[in-house]
């Protein structure tokens, strides 16, 4: 029997041409399916298969079998794709280990510069990631346009069509199959890039394109029909603790770190006259974009989604500043990590702005943030709240911390002594040189964490004993859960939020509501969101108990 000559587009016969289309498939299939478990940056390949691949080498065969091999304009077109596909996985992989959360171009893209800076990484290795951002896609290109010209080379050889087709064919109805009657046919596929990449241009069109995001913001509470009779005349501080999480509660090797520092922080507080209420609730983001939650609180807007904030600060939307303003409070924003101008924080309606240039700190740097809470806490005491109550107007105050914030370090030392913290000698060069010299660790950061929030409880739990005035009500809420590398994988979006008082009638309100004493809130998911937070708040603060869910017929 004669045996068939191999044909000249594959002169080795088949094992020839799967040795020339095996390496570039395998190649392009890995750099498609990365995955990253975190909370590294570096992701590593899946054992799965790329659906964008098999369809675009289906179509590639069926290309080569209507029209012969592809031209040089097709591979590059190709090859571009193909990049642009693989940077596109990388970043949403990465930015889901590190940061918990899906990629947002828009907003990402718009701080990755301040990102940076955070992490205070050195000159040369931003200029060095530069670069990379410049050079990997290139590379990424030229690496896919060699592959896919041995794939068309390959390709060009007729036998293996119908087998490649047959099978296309049957890797696309196990795609479109999927749930059907409850299977999961999609097992071996790795998630595709086109719906990240449609998702991020949908974002982008939806900030871009005039009209996109006229009807996305949701009604605003009716402020109009909330007194502030409840409140007595009170000041409120309204501190926004950074990335203070449910994993705080919920992890158990956590909890049990911070325990002594709550019990610490409760004492404090009832050695101070002060009872607490505690809660959860829901915020709009997860590991980052703070500001989401700011406003959602502020405002009572849901804003989950990250197009609704400019939009919202686009409007004349009632807020809680204006709110308290409208009724004879003074409101402060108090914003020592603002270190440059925010002309849109007018949408609130403050009445005093203090950024990082603002709020007369004299101190030491300490690191990226510069100002300690602690000493930011110190300079708003003496500024707004040191002269009696009765001869100055109330104050609406909303202070957001810096400490716990990612990288969590470098952390400044607890000074017992609250009247050195206005001047410049608060911190002494040992201190300031201990705290610059402890590592910043991405990878391990759950300790740094842990003695962040430590540090805030006990400057808080001090400031409430000893120095605030006796009839200040305290609202403590996390902005949103920590990264992903501190809180865990699928980790829910739940922050805690404590009321602190010495007015037992109107913790009772918040109590009818769903609250419970002290620093622990109930278990389980939370019962709402920060937007239903703001109408509770505004059903409290007027006094009226049939307005508070739960006290009324």
């Amino acid at each position: 029997m004669t045996r068939a000559r191999p044909s000249p587009m594959s002169p080795s016969g088949w094992g020839g041409w799967l040795a020339r289309i095996a390496g570039p498939l395998l190649l392009l299939n890995a750099l498609l399916t990365l995955e990253n478990h975190g909370p590294g940056l570096w992701p590593r390949p899946a054992l799965r298969l790329s659906f964008e691949l098999v369809v675009a080498v289906v179509a590639l065969a069926g290309w080569a079998a209507w029209r012969g091999r592809p031209g040089t304009r097709v591979l590059r077109l190709l090859a571009a794709a193909s990049a642009c596909w693989i940077v596109a996985r990388y970043f949403d992989v990465t930015v889901s280990a590190v940061f918990g959360r899906q990629l947002n171009l828009y907003w990402d893209s718009r701080h990755a510069l301040e990102v940076l800076r955070m992490g205070e990484f050195p000159a040369w290795q931003i200029a060095l990631g530069a670069l990379a951002l410049l050079a990997v896609p290139l590379l990424l290109y030229r690496l896919a346009l060699h592959c896919w010209r041995a794939i068309a080379q390959a390709l060009a050889w007729p036998r293996p069509r119908p087998a490649i087709g047959l099978a296309g064919l049957l890797l696309v109805a196990c795609f479109a199959a999927h749930g059907i009657g409850g299977r999961d046919t999609r097992w071996f596929f790795s998630m595709p890039v086109a719906p990240i990449l449609a998702q991020q241009a949908g974002v982008l069109a939806g900030q871009l394109l005039p009209g996109q995001a006229s009807a996305r913001l949701t009604p605003s509470p009716d402020f109009a029909q909330a007194s502030l009779a409840g409140l007595h005349g009170a000041d409120v501080l309204l501190l926004f603790a950074e990335s203070y999480g449910a994993t705080t509660l919920d992890n158990p090797r956590q909890a049990a770190a911070l325990a002594p520092r709550r019990a610490a922080f409760a004492q404090a507080l009832a050695a101070g006259g002060l009872q607490v209420v505690s809660a959860r609730v829901r915020s709009p983001t997860y590991g980052g974009a703070s500001w989401l939650a700011h406003a959602e609180l502020l405002s009572g807007v849901d804003m989950q989604d990250p197009g609704a904030y400019e939009l919202l600060l686009a409007t004349q939307r009632p807020t809680l500043a204006r709110h308290f303003q409208a009724h004879g409070w003074r409101t402060v924003n108090w914003m020592p990590g603002l270190q440059r101008p925010w002309p849109e924080g007018r949408f609130y309606g403050y009445d005093r702005y203090g950024d990082a240039e603002h709020i007369g700190y004299r101190g030491p740097a300490f690191g990226y943030w510069r100002i300690p809470d602690q000493a930011s806490m110190a300079l708003l005491h003496a500024q707004e709240l040191a002269a009696p109550p009765g001869t100055r107007a109330p104050r609406f105050m909303v202070f957001a911390t810096l400490a716990s914030h990612a990288p969590f370090r470098p952390l400044p030392p607890y000074v017992s002594d609250w009247d050195k913290l206005a001047g410049s000698e608060a911190y002494t060069p040992a201190e300031v040189a201990r705290s610059l010299a402890a590592p910043v660790s991405w990878q391990a950061p759950v300790p740094a964490y842990l003695e962040a929030l430590g540090y805030t409880f006990e400057w808080l739990g001090d400031y409430l004993e000893h120095r605030a005035p006796r009839q200040l009500l305290t609202i403590m809420i996390g902005d949103h859960q920590p990264l992903a590398s501190v809180s865990g994988a699928g980790a829910s979006w739940d922050v805690p939020v404590h009321i602190i008082s010495s007015d037992a009638a109107l913790l009772q309100r918040f109590e009818a509501a769903g609250f419970r004493p002290g620093l622990l809130p109930q278990e389980g998911p939370a019962p709402m969101r920060m937007e239903a937070l703001t109408r509770l708040l505004l059903a409290v603060f007027d006094g009226s108990p049939a307005r508070v869910p739960g006290t009324g017929e």
